[in-house]
């Protein structure tokens, strides 16, 4: 099958290794990955912000883009809960559009949640000695319902041990814009989420959503948490973390 990877403009810029960890765990699963270069935004910073004009203008040049694959995969559960979720609204008031966006959304994934329920991948390339606890990111949970996809698979890593935090499905206080209109209150829930994990005893937080883990990993860090590793599940899976990469 041919599956578009759609990188994300957040791990594009901030996280590349996470796009290649996911391009790995989907040519494992025996997908024909495409991952077309002129990829930006999935429009969601717009779309949440009320610029429907812009997000319209970015999701349009998206639903183009991928309009030749079976299947559009990312590591983010934002932004696939976008495409998915979101798309077929933004364009309700364009029915000229509306089918290939419907199209497009109906075929997009989550990452983990595409390895397990359509890839059905059988063995996870990945390594990892250690004790992990795992944050579930709000859009990828209620937008997808993905929440079991990810630990299955994590699962099948020899010598990983996921132990549970209190309140793994509360939100770590990011929500993209929400962080930046209301930093003070998103503080505030983020240091809830650092008490919960640091608590667990694990040695790393793992998650599927970028904008979460940076949000996550800056608050560690400022309380003085140098420890504490934040990583995506797609590194973890690919065998990609700091120490194995491959």
């Amino acid at each position: 099958m041919k599956v578009g990877l759609l990188v994300t403009c957040l791990v594009d810029m901030m996280r590349p290794r996470i796009g290649f960890a996911a391009l790995k765990l989907l040519e494992a699963a025996g997908c024909e990955v495409v991952v077309p270069e002129t990829q930006t935004c999935c429009g969601q910073p717009g779309y949440n912000s009320g610029d429907r004009r812009a997000a319209q203008a970015l999701a349009l040049k998206l639903v183009r883009e991928f309009a030749g694959c079976d299947y559009v995969v990312a590591p983010s559960g934002s932004c696939a809960g976008m495409v998915r979720a979101h798309y077929p609204e933004l364009f309700h008031e364009f029915p000229e559009h509306l089918a290939e966006v419907q199209r497009l959304a109906s075929r997009t994934y989550e990452l983990t949640d595409f390895l397990v329920n359509v890839a059905k991948l059988k063995e996870v390339p990945g390594k990892f000695s250690g004790t992990i606890t795992y944050h579930d990111s709000c859009a990828g949970l209620r937008e997808l319902g993905v929440q079991g996809q990810p630990r299955g698979l994590l699962a099948r890593i020899p010598g990983l041990k996921l132990t549970e935090m209190k309140e793994a499905q509360s939100c770590c206080g990011f929500g993209g814009t929400f962080s930046i209109k209301y930093g003070d209150l998103s503080a505030a829930i983020a240091d809830k989420k650092c008490n919960h994990i640091q608590a667990s005893g694990a040695d790393a937080v793992v998650l599927g959503d970028l904008g979460c883990m940076m949000n996550i990993e800056g608050r560690l860090r400022r309380r003085g948490d140098g420890k504490t590793r934040v990583l995506h599940v797609a590194e973890v899976l690919a065998g990609m973390t700091d120490e194995s990469r491959e």
